[in-house]
């Protein structure tokens, strides 16, 4: 049976998220710049009452930074919640996940994020794992 995925476009490239890995999606407001955080962490925003870290799907991936990203995806890693940027949004739709393919070669975090490919309409679509792009915590 299918699943359901968010297809988004990160980087100009369209992605898939799982819908079971997604809280919400939502337009980002003002985001608050934090001291020292890494260059993937944009900030913090309020979003219905509770704080959020945002982060910069693009530069996570290993991209430039896109200032003008505003939508965001909501999911919660660790009792925690992240807004990741992203270019735009498209559809929710079912389905099924196939393997990447051997030869297959994806860069940097695009391999870490990468699950696997899903077909829309003949275009092959990378299903991305959102928890792989938050910043690792490192003790003090």
């Amino acid at each position: 049976m299918p699943d359901l995925y968010l297809i988004a476009h990160v980087a100009g490239r369209a992605v898939a998220i799982e819908s079971a890995a997604v809280e919400s999606v939502v337009d980002i407001g003002d985001i608050t710049p934090v001291p020292r955080a890494p260059a993937t962490v944009r900030g913090l925003a309020t979003l219905r009452s509770r704080v959020v870290t945002v982060i910069d799907t693009q530069v996570a991936l290993g991209g430039n930074a896109e200032a003008k990203a505003r939508r965001a995806v909501v999911t919660q890693v660790d009792g925690h919640h992240y807004a990741f940027l992203v270019d735009t949004l498209d559809d929710i739709a079912a389905f099924d996940l196939q393997p990447l393919a051997a030869g297959v070669a994806l860069d940097g975090a695009w391999s870490e994020a990468g699950r696997g490919i899903v077909d829309r309409d003949g275009e092959p679509v990378l299903v991305i794992d959102l928890t792989a792009l938050v910043p690792a915590l490192t003790a003090a």
